[in-house]
């Protein structure tokens, strides 16, 4: 008799194997895994009552939190589908994302009750409020207290939901870059066969100490909760990123591994006081999302003695698509190298195409279309079948994202498709030129967009975020750039700005940035 994959097996295995071992550092709150498994058992069963069942979608919204860590296998195990809600998001854009999932039920931290409250007339479907608060904090009227909720479920294990492991898991909606937030869904297989390989691939062990920087909500978070749990590691969780706590937590709770965004490694780096804090590990840190700077990788190896692993995936591929190691056939000190996205997982097909179908050479420098095949790819776009179709091919899902790859097979992404500049028909990266700019020692943050211009259609602009104390004039900027790279790639001109839009892992919002230079006016690509 075949067993299905389900991501519960990954909590049942840390029970029977690491019952006493501490699952959970939340604050002053340690859970060992016989307690975690409780509480989740217990939140089961009293969804349960409460009517929830499976197919039924619930949301959370929270920062990270045990309560979050607890809602991942509470959902699951009784066939409930989990809707992670991004915090950062606003009102309009919670009550788009509730109606458009039909969430019957809304798991949310006492901090963002009032942001429900008023879209709440606006959600006929929800029948159920349930506040997650510390307990100085008093519920608010019409919501139903977590703690005082399951204090009086079962904490045993709820009936079997008799799930497939086709069915979903949750409904992760993308983060908004470029567009309306989509509903990416994913089944227990995709997240049961990515955990298998970031344990595999990053190295997950028994002995492993996560902090907890990038947002649960976030598809990196789902990836993470399943492997570390399932090998019996330590969930340290940060609610929110702050250099001296991340320092402290490290120092205190003996840190070996976390997955970050590069504006988080950039926050460990520039922390002034880092010296003041004994560090008895030798953690290893892995990048997702945009690949960080070659300086950033030298630095935090050769300053803090840490080590760096470059990952590449989406949200739509569970996420882990590449993983780039030392060992991958890449000089330890070749930094620019291992910024690469890397090369393809176990059980992962990664291909670049180009614009008929085609794959292109695989000479490390033309650029196609990354696309990849593998059963971590969703199962689609949550009831948008037309936006489904638009991204699958012959069974290859089309990333959006552009890149090179070299005999090795090793992905390089170059950029975006909608943020490759056009301008005189040539296709300039804006990543390229954002990694000449990081190079200049004034640079605290940079992004590069394409904006009109009436001769060449569209060419690069530099918005850049300096370091303080610096000062350098746009024209040096300009020379730096013309010094390091072909001239056309080159900006055009430079703003200077005090911050630059992101989501909450850290993504750059070039949409945001573009708005201004182009309203009114249409941009081809």
């Amino acid at each position: 008799m075949e067993v299905p994959m389900l991501v519960d097996d990954f909590l049942r295995r840390a029970v029977q194997v690491y019952p006493d071992k501490t699952a959970v550092v939340d604050g002053s709150l340690r859970l060992d895994y016989r307690s975690l498994a409780e509480r989740v058992h217990r939140l089961s069963n009293a969804l349960r009552t409460l009517g929830v069942e499976k197919g039924d979608r619930v949301c959370i919204l929270s920062p990270n939190s045990h309560f979050f860590l607890e809602s991942f296998y509470a959902t699951s195990q009784i066939g409930a589908i989990l809707v992670p809600l991004n915090f950062r998001l606003t009102p309009v854009d919670h009550a788009y994302i509730l109606q458009h999932a039909g969430v019957r039920t809304v798991l949310v931290d006492h901090e963002y009750t009032q942001v429900v409250d008023e879209i709440i007339g606006d959600l006929p479907a929800v029948r159920d409020r349930i506040v997650a608060r510390d307990e100085e904090i008093e519920p608010p009227a019409g919501w139903l207290d977590w703690n005082q909720l399951i204090a009086t479920a079962e904490p045993t294990p709820p009936p079997s939901a008799q799930m497939d492991e086709n069915d979903l898991v949750s409904i992760n909606y993308t983060s908004g870059t470029t567009a309306r937030p989509k509903g990416v869904m994913l089944t227990h297989r995709n997240c049961y066969l990515n955990a298998y390989n970031m344990i595999a691939h990053l190295g997950i062990r028994h002995d492993d100490v996560e902090l907890w920087t990038l947002p649960m909500f976030h598809c990196n978070g789902w990836g993470g909760v399943y492997a570390l749990t399932g090998m019996g590691g330590t969930h340290v969780i940060l609610r929110n990123v702050d250099g001296r706590r991340i320092f402290e937590l490290i120092s205190d709770e003996g840190v070996t591994f976390a997955c970050m965004a590069p504006a988080v490694l950039r926050t460990i780096l520039d922390f002034p006081e880092k010296e003041a804090y004994p560090i008895k590990t030798h953690p290893r840190f892995t990048v997702a999302g945009a690949p960080p700077p070659a300086a950033f990788i030298q630095r935090l190896e050769e300053e803090l003695g840490w080590s760096f692993i470059q990952i590449y995936g989406l949200t739509e591929t569970a996420p882990l698509l590449t993983v780039n190691r030392p060992d991958h056939n890449v000089g330890p000190q070749d930094y620019a190298e291992r910024s690469r996205a890397g090369t393809p997982g176990i059980g992962v097909e990664i291909t670049v195409l180009d614009g008929s179908g085609n794959p292109v050479p695989q000479d490390g420098y033309t650029v196609g279309e990354v696309c990849a095949r593998s059963n971590v790819v969703f199962k689609g776009y949550y009831e948008q079948p037309d936006q489904t179709e638009a991204v699958m091919a012959d069974g290859w899902f089309h990333t959006g994202d552009l890149g090179v790859w070299d005999e090795k097979r090793c992905i390089h992404i170059v950029d975006r498709k909608k943020d490759v500049i056009i301008s005189g028909g040539e296709n300039i990266s804006s990543a390229e030129i954002e990694d000449v700019l990081y190079q200049h020692p004034s640079i605290e943050e940079c992004a590069v967009i394409g904006v009109p211009h009436e001769k060449w259609g569209e060419t690069p602009k530099a918005l850049v975020v300096q370091r303080p104390g610096q000062t350098a004039d746009e024209n040096t900027l300009l020379e730096f750039c013309r010094e390091q790279m072909s001239h056309f790639k080159c900006p055009t001109s430079i703003d200077f700005v005090t911050e630059l839009p992101r989501t909450a892992t850290g993504k750059l919002q070039k949409f945001k940035l573009r708005e201004p230079f182009w309203a009114g006016q249409r941009r081809v690509n």
